[in-house]
């Protein structure tokens, strides 16, 4: 069985460009919306993200909307806390296909993290 994890230096995530994300605003209240936005830089990636690192400069202090847990996704996408490992997953899946390719380094690394 597959356990979903956060794989270092991916930072699909943080990839936010709304363009790409047409739906991400339906998710958010109209607060979260204009944070959100606010957090994108001209190149799409969240001001916050250190590409030299690949890694989140305020990961403790992150947004709600960009945590996995089970209280964000519920509230957010309606999913049950214990459908939350799959959900995340598939998630995380498409992000990363998206961002880097579905036979990306990141990708594989992914997959390996969380046994598949």
């Amino acid at each position: 069985m597959a356990n979903w994890c956060c794989v270092e230096q991916c930072g699909a995530c943080c990839h936010l460009d709304p363009t790409e994300r047409p739906d991400v605003q339906e998710y958010l209240t109209p607060a979260e919306w204009q944070h959100y936005l606010s957090l994108v830089g001209s190149d799409g990636w969240c001001i916050h993200f250190d590409a030299d690192h690949r890694k989140c400069k305020i990961y403790a202090d992150r947004p709600q909307f960009c945590r996995v847990e089970p209280e964000a996704f519920q509230r957010m996408y309606g999913v049950a806390p214990e459908d939350l490992n799959d959900f995340a997953i598939a998630c995380c899946r498409q992000q990363i296909d998206a961002v880097y390719g579905d036979r990306s380094l990141e990708s594989i690394r992914f997959e390996r993290e969380i046994g598949f």
